[in-house]
């Protein structure tokens, strides 16, 4: 016998479906993730935080869970929410099936919900909070208890996923297509702000031949600036860069300091932040492994993958900071530069982790504006 499950919405819309995964209520602010493939990835992105996610791809498990593809420590976002969920996993790689695995990490889900139908909802109404409950519920106060969920505006949600202690990681990608070259000879320490940093970030960096010590986000710029790395890794994270005021000030300060800075995703809100520009959060974010990106300097097209609810607003940006990428779906802001510091920023995910690996070059131009800044130091 399956157990009933109800997803109620502040709107007073209720899916129907059944319960999977952990038996327990879940709640938070709703998205939807337009992959095709790589749902362990998105289960354990930290980015996720706050948030249930409903995958567009109708059939998700299909190939099971392994132990390479965990994208971080443990699973971070809400609850999961699928149209169908399998339970008999086909591939070489597979340990266990995905029910048991959110079982074990205590996630709750549903399935037999008509994602299509939710998906044009919240393209319509924008990201609306909700409240996955099981048995029976009645469905009114449901909605009453999802519309006093708080937003994940103003809440500094990078606290709950962030490492407690520094780190070294060591772990390269694995080796076959969209591998990255070291530059010979130099072996740059990268310190990494880990505001949810995902493995493949820090997989890249090890494989364009980064030394990599992992910080947790309350770092202050003296204890970055103690290690004397050739660069700083801004990572990814979840929820509003606007309450890491922290955050932003470490990063104002390692600007002063003229040290290589790389921002990807948060990284990218908090350096615009830090340069002066603002945020603001956009109607049903970006979620997905297929999001057409424009660099603005070649015209290349870049099909990219992404995770994020805010965005930086580029019209706020100071005269010397330059866009250098936009999003085609809706023109928004994609990537940074500042004209005289070492310092440049992405909103997608160039390290993929799953998606395409167009964009994997930008860790070798990190790398190489460290090589030029210890180039230029020993000038």
């Amino acid at each position: 016998m399956r157990t009933p499950a109800l997803l109620a919405l502040e709107d007073n819309t209720v899916f129907r479906g059944f319960s999977f995964g952990a038996p327990r209520e879940a709640r938070g602010e709703i998205v939807f993730n337009t992959s095709m493939t790589g749902y362990q990835e998105v289960l354990t992105d930290p980015s996720y935080k706050g948030q249930l996610v409903s995958m567009t791809c109708p059939q998700i498990g299909n190939t099971g869970i392994n132990e390479e593809d965990a994208e971080s420590r443990g699973l971070f976002l809400e609850a999961f929410i699928v149209r169908e969920a399998c339970r008999i996993p086909s591939n070489w790689r597979s340990k266990e099936p995905l029910d048991a695995y959110l079982r074990r990490n205590d996630v709750p889900a549903i399935e037999g919900v008509d994602t299509r139908a939710l998906t044009r909802l919240l393209r319509e109404k924008g990201c609306l909070r909700a409240v996955l409950a099981f048995g029976a519920q009645d469905p009114k106060a449901l909605v009453r208890r999802a519309r006093a969920v708080p937003s994940t505006a103003g809440r500094d949600l990078v606290s709950s996923v962030t490492c407690e202690r520094p780190y070294d990681w060591t772990e390269p990608l694995p080796a076959g297509p969209g591998g990255l070259r070291a530059l010979a000879g130099f072996k740059p320490l990268v310190a990494a702000l880990d505001f949810g940093v995902k493995r493949g970030i820090l997989r890249c960096l090890v494989s364009a031949g980064c030394r990599v010590r992992v910080l947790p986000a309350s770092a202050t710029a003296e204890q970055v600036l103690a290690l004397q790395p050739d660069g700083v890794l801004l990572s990814n994270g979840p929820g509003d860069p606007e309450p890491l005021a922290a955050a932003v000030e470490t990063v104002k300060r390692l600007l002063q300091a003229r040290v290589p800075l790389f921002g990807i995703c948060l990284g990218h809100q908090l350096l615009g932040l830090a340069l002066g520009g603002k945020t603001y959060k956009l109607k049903f974010g970006h979620h997905g492994a297929n999001h057409p990106v424009q660099d603005l300097a070649t015209g290349r097209i870049e099909i990219t993958s992404q995770n994020h609810n805010f965005c930086v607003d580029i019209g706020s940006l100071p005269r010397a900071v330059r866009t250098t990428h936009v999003n085609l779906t809706d023109r928004t802001s994609e990537g940074l530069e500042h004209t005289q510091l070492p310092a440049f920023s992405v909103q997608y995910h160039p390290e993929a982790s799953a998606g395409p690996h167009d964009a994997r070059g930008l860790f070798t131009r990190f790398v190489q504006r460290m090589a030029q800044r210890r180039l230029a130091a020993h000038a």
